[in-house]
């Protein structure tokens, strides 16, 4: 995996985005967590089966369903971006990129691997809300193609450029109030 600092190639911050929606998916996150927990509570309640062993089991169950539901927190400055999990830090040269994979199925994941064997799995919908951090990884795929590096996932990368596109025409729309 990609090493555990993120001072990366540039070793600048002038240029550096971050994810702005993070803070409300950790929210419903949370949100989800704690709704389990009062539900699990309230029918073991009236089941008249609560005790404070089983209210321990639930709040443990809740805390474990918090810990699958964060998500990772996406940053990114040029040539390099980086995925902040809850137990592990991983990030990618992005000048430096070798594939570039789209997964489907009920969860889509974008899959960058650079020539450090470095790997990032990231949902897309984080890059398709946060122009800024599209622009970075965009510039560095650019880097990536330029030197040879990057040998496959032009098809992954034309889905992933017309999905942040329609993103910001829908955005742009909205703001507009022409949507």
């Amino acid at each position: 995996m990609g090493g555990s600092t993120a001072a990366g190639p540039a070793g600048s911050r002038a240029a550096m985005a971050e994810d702005g929606e993070w803070g409300s998916r950790l929210r419903f996150a949370g949100g989800c967590a704690g709704t389990f927990l009062v539900l699990l509570l309230t029918v073991d309640a009236a089941a008249g089966t609560l005790t404070g062993p089983r209210a321990l089991l639930w709040t443990v169950l809740a805390a474990l369903l918090l810990l699958v539901l964060v998500p990772d927190r996406v940053s990114a400055r040029p040539g390099l971006l980086v995925s902040r999990g809850v137990l592990a830090e991983r990030w990618v040269r992005t000048d430096r990129l070798v594939s570039v994979a789209w997964t489907d199925g009920v969860a889509q994941r974008l899959v960058l691997r650079d020539a450090e064997d470095g790997e990032v799995e990231l949902d897309p919908r984080v890059l398709a809300g946060n122009p800024a951090l599209w622009l970075l990884l965009d510039a560095g795929l650019r880097a990536s193609a330029s030197h040879g590096t990057l040998r496959c996932g032009t098809t992954a990368l034309g889905r992933l450029a017309d999905r942040v596109e329609g993103e910001a025409v829908r955005a742009v729309f909205k703001v507009s109030g022409l949507r």
